[in-house]
């Protein structure tokens, strides 16, 4: 009786019947490496040769901790909002027929097309004190336009497709049977949505999140505008980057964009694990 030959513990690629793995894998290296490699691989080097003295003193001053505490809480809530809302608005195109659901499908990717020098102009218009909505918030004693309660809204509003197109497709995919078939068998629609649908949304919604923060976090041109720019207050480290090299100051200009770099990198891995995590428990 004859057995099979063991098989190879790893292999570099898994055999397949489509040519060019060597092609196609060194094109994409070659890509990656000059379109993003280079450039970040130039700011760390510069920033390396500040010394760690003149490095940590930039990126420990107080107006350049503001402005990276406001990039990132205002991207960090920004995003949890639209994990919630454009999971909702998902829902609602995926599971329901209605006039005018084209348009609201089409208002969706309004973001993705809209400048996002036009869209600030827009809402700080609207946000303003003198705006149509700004107006109605004043004697509320709500502010939006110059804070960044106003940079959280245009956050919201050019992060909202990134969940909203990430997500809808995996719901797209639920069957409904398996909800009624659940509900017949006495499932709650609280039961329905934890066990049924939540498990097979969480990578979806994780990923969406994750795309929606990095947006957030490096956005300019839709928040300059609503956010006033007021340092210690409402001023983004990106705009701080800008002021720095419009003053000539480009160790500081550098110190600020390799920390926000930083940042990112462990955000966005710490985001990575959580969704690799969810897959591995939800399938």
């Amino acid at each position: 009786m004859t057995t099979a030959p063991a098989q190879a513990g790893w292999r570099f690629r898994q055999p397949s019947v489509i040519p060019g793995f060597g092609l196609t894998l060194g094109f994409s290296l070659a890509y990656l490496t000059l379109i993003i490699l280079i450039p970040l691989s130039g700011l760390v080097w510069r920033s390396a040769a500040l010394g760690w003295p003149e490095f940590w003193s930039i990126v420990t001053d107080r107006r350049t901790l503001n402005a990276l505490k406001i990039s990132f809480g205002t991207a960090f809530i920004a995003a949890a909002v639209n994990v919630v809302f454009g999971t909702l608005v998902a829902w609602v195109l995926v599971r329901y027929r209605f006039p005018g659901r084209r348009i609201v499908d089409a208002m969706v990717d309004l973001p993705f097309a809209l400048p996002t020098a036009v869209a600030g102009i827009a809402l700080t218009t609207l946000y303003a004190p003198n705006g149509w909505i700004g107006k109605l918030l004043a004697p509320l004693g709500i502010k939006v336009a110059y804070t960044p309660l106003g940079i959280v809204i245009a956050l919201i509003f050019i992060g909202l497709p990134f969940v909203v197109r990430t997500v809808q497709p995996i719901m797209e995919e639920i069957d409904r049977e398996v909800e009624e078939a659940a509900a017949t068998l006495g499932a709650s629609r609280f039961q329905i949505i934890t066990r049924i649908l939540f498990p097979g949304l969480a990578p979806a919604i994780t990923t969406g999140f994750a795309l929606a923060f990095a947006r957030g976090v490096g956005e300019y041109g839709s928040v300059i505008f609503i956010a006033g720019n007021l340092p210690y207050k409402s001023e983004i480290a990106p705009l701080l980057i800008v002021i720095r090299l419009e003053e000539y100051n480009y160790p500081a200009a550098t110190a600020i964009a390799a920390i926000m770099l930083l940042l990112s990198f462990v955000m966005l891995l710490i985001i990575n694990l959580a969704q690799s995590w969810s897959r591995k428990r939800y399938g």
